[in-house]
């Protein structure tokens, strides 16, 4: 199905009330949210939207990006507000610019990600702050977490840290950098009096690997597994079920995309 004009969309949403990004029967997902705004916005016009990837249920994104396909040319600024003012209050759309390469596919296009995990530890949080970190109640080592989460840097096999792996998934990863430093870009005056943030870029990562590396640097924290450990489980070599502990979803955000030029 060929459309006339190709459009490269940024926004933001919150996902706490959401099933993740992908379109699901009988489920309120991000995609499904998107779509509903833009037939009222686009009423009348022939579209469709294609995102840059999947996120979980209650994963939230303060840059995520969709390519528009659509028959009709929108006006920038108009579109913009027209969907603010249109859309729930958890999405937000910050700009749009015409695609003019025609091969441009949003998917295959080279990009590095940036994953932020929210978290504080020691004592229950407040309720408001559900949707953003996650607390955990433990007295966690976070020097040796820090120091732990600097091993995941560098190509990897990351069969360990993926849901059910295929013999067909690519398991061998690159993370660009990868550190846990205390919490200044994510704040509100209900948040705990300290929290910290795992930061972790890369191009490509596996189903529910950050989420399953936040909960090893965990279980580090707690003192259930060693440094010597994690780096054994990154040659892939240890047999079964590695990491039972999968961070919550609400505490991972996807910061920013970087689409290479």
């Amino acid at each position: 199905m060929n459309y006339k004009h190709s459009y490269l969309v940024r926004f933001q949403y919150l996902g706490f009330r959401f099933h993740g990004w992908q379109k699901q029967p009988n489920l309120k997902t991000v995609h499904w949210a998107l779509d509903k705004t833009l037939k009222f916005v686009c009423k009348g016009v022939r579209f469709k939207t294609v995102g840059v990837g999947r996120t979980d249920a209650k994963v939230s994104s303060t840059d995520y990006a969709y390519q528009l396909f659509i028959d009709e040319p929108p006006e920038a600024a108009s579109f913009i507000e027209s969907f603010n003012i249109n859309s729930p209050a958890d999405i937000r759309v910050l700009s749009i610019e015409e695609l003019l390469d025609e091969k441009f596919n949003i998917i295959q296009h080279p990009k590095v990600k940036e994953y932020n995990y929210y978290f504080s530890f020691g004592e229950k949080n407040h309720p408001y702050c559900a949707p953003f970190l996650t607390g955990y109640l433990d007295d966690l080592d976070i020097d040796l977490m820090m120091e732990g989460a600097s091993l995941f840097e560098g190509q990897h096999n990351f069969t360990m840290f993926c849901t059910k792996p295929s013999e067909e998934t690519k398991v061998v990863r690159t993370i660009d950098s990868c550190e846990i430093i205390e919490n200044t870009k994510l704040t509100a005056s209900f948040f705990p009096e300290k929290s910290y943030v795992l930061i972790i870029k890369g191009q490509g990562f596996l189903r529910n690997q950050i989420r399953l590396m936040m909960g090893a640097l965990v279980e580090l924290g707690r003192g259930t597994i060693s440094l010597e450990f994690i780096k054994k489980s990154l040659t892939g070599k240890i047999e079964g079920e590695f990491i039972k502990n999968i961070a919550p979803a609400s505490g991972l955000h996807l910061n920013t995309i970087d689409l290479k030029k």
